[in-house]
């Protein structure tokens, strides 16, 4: 990709970053080799000590980012207890990255079970079979565990977990990154106004 191609447009004059998100989000797609929606999702755990871990975006629109866990696991307790957590999409093919920041609240039901239909079988199958984040004793048990669920519901739907659904990241700041020759970066961050209906924009040193 030229160096043109990289630098094309000026994103610095957007002002609303949900469109400007989707752009990127867009492009993306189209030069990432794989998983273009992936992120690093970093929480607390409750001493304050960092965990971070990649997962993928299932959606975003102007109510926040959602993804999609098992409640139960380390990444999922803390979020639940936190209430926080951060995002960072970067992607290497557009020298680019988005940083995000912010509350978490849980999504509805009915997106959490419309998004786990869609999912193919077996990963619904392994979403009841996973224990995650927590000790396996061998590789055996959890086929064993998969084996089991698969005759469980061999026939007909397979249920969400009561365990299994999806997180919104509710953003308070978006930050946009861009590469630039000689380390001179663009970085442009929108913060969240205080009534939570608009967006101040402020230009960053890189």
């Amino acid at each position: 990709m030229s160096e043109n191609a990289l630098t094309s447009g000026d994103f610095t004059e957007e002002n609303e970053p949900y469109a400007l998100f989707g752009s990127w989000l867009s492009d993306a797609g189209k030069s990432e080799p794989n998983d273009a929606n992936a992120l690093a999702l970093a929480t607390v755990d409750e001493t304050g000590l960092p965990n971070v871990r990649m997962v993928l975006l299932k959606g975003f629109d102007e109510r926040g980012f959602v993804f999609y866990t098992n409640f139960e696991s380390r990444k999922g307790q803390e979020v639940l207890s936190a209430g926080k957590a951060a995002m960072c999409f970067h992607w290497k093919s557009l020298r680019r990255q988005i940083r995000i920041r912010g509350e978490v609240e849980v999504v509805s039901d009915a997106e959490a079970d419309e998004y786990y239909a869609s999912r193919p079988r077996g990963s619904r199958i392994g979403a009841w079979a996973s224990k995650q984040s927590r000790p396996l004793e061998s590789r055996f048990a959890l086929e064993k565990a998969v084996a089991e669920y698969t005759a469980r519901y061999a026939i007909g739907e397979i249920p969400r977990p009561p365990h299994w659904s999806g997180f919104r990241l509710k953003p308070v700041s978006i930050e946009f990154w861009h590469d630039r020759p000689f380390r001179l970066h663009d970085r442009v961050e929108f913060r969240r106004v205080e009534d939570g209906k608009g967006w101040t924009k402020v230009r960053m040193y890189p």
